[in-house]
């Protein structure tokens, strides 16, 4: 596998350390803070340990920022293990204290009634540069002291449908979408669906709090802004592959208290395959109350 790849199934494949505990490793993926990403995708690797089903949803908080120097510690609580649905509740632990915590659901494939809305219409994705291309083309905008990390590879190749410069924000609608896959294909001997649910569960935390900042004019490197995810919901209707492209398609419908409201649909061959809703903070620091 490529090495961004390999990296990323090692980052969401975790040591077990006693029945129901397990340890994932944390890396320095966008600053200081654990990304919130690697968090989803451990804590739901985590809890499919323990079931040999599929999961259909996941609820979680975040409830404090992650070190990126420490390693969090999972442990996994077996609330039901039914015919239809076998329930998790994971915690994840750094230095003492739960810094996460998420409800996962799994059940088994089940024929039944089928429906889904239309798949949005936008450009192919070979007709689309990727993250990196574009990158290159902004870098005169990027200032010396984050351009190392700013120009930093990502672990999945992201191809933008509607590509937007982030040191100069502009007014926009509160949509935004593209297109997302690995690097490579996914090895034979790591290829399970738990594997490829926690990898978009990674993935799923990419610039999905940001979309309620685009009617602002504002980006998550905006200086003046407080940016967090608070809550985080996955829904996964259907079978799907992370090494092939899926189209991920985002919108916000409220900014209001500080806290934008976001919702994000993934789709793969006409499929709907995945949705998300996620709150996150969005606090301007001059108006912070003293």
């Amino acid at each position: 596998m490529n090495a961004l790849t390999q990296e990323l199934v090692e980052l969401l494949s975790l040591e077990k350390l006693e029945e129901n505990i397990f340890r994932g490793q944390s890396r320095n993926l966008v600053g200081k803070r654990v990304f919130g990403g690697q968090v989803l995708g451990q804590a739901l690797r985590a809890a499919s340990y323990t079931t040999d089903r599929p999961a259909h949803s996941l609820h979680a908080y975040f409830l404090f920022g992650g070190d990126v120097d420490a390693p969090i510690i999972y442990e996994v609580e077996r609330l039901r293990d039914g015919k239809s649905f076998a329930s998790r509740q994971v915690r994840a632990i750094q230095h003492g204290r739960v810094i996460f915590m998420a409800m996962v659901s799994f059940a088994g494939q089940e024929e039944g009634l089928d429906y889904q809305i239309s798949e949005p219409e936008y450009p192919v994705v070979d007709s689309l540069k990727n993250e990196a291309e574009l990158k290159k083309m902004m870098v005169e905008f990027v200032p010396e002291n984050v351009r190392a990390s700013f120009m930093r590879d990502r672990h999945v190749e992201i191809r933008p449908v509607q590509p937007v410069n982030p040191f100069q924000p502009q007014p926009e609608a509160p949509s935004y979408a593209h297109y997302i896959r690995t690097h490579d294909a996914i090895a034979t001997e790591v290829d399970d669906i738990s594997l490829h649910q926690a990898i978009v569960a990674f993935y799923s935390d990419f610039t999905l709090m940001t979309t309620a900042l685009r009617p602002h004019g504002l980006s998550y490197i905006s200086p003046s802004l407080q940016c967090a995810s608070i809550d985080h919901a996955m829904y996964f209707h259907k079978p799907f592959r992370v090494d092939e492209w899926m189209l991920y398609d985002m919108e916000a419908t409220i900014s209001a208290n500080s806290r934008g409201l976001n919702f994000g649909r993934m789709w793969q061959n006409g499929e709907l395959v995945c949705s998300t809703t996620q709150e996150g903070l969005i606090r301007l620091r001059e108006i912070e109350t003293q």
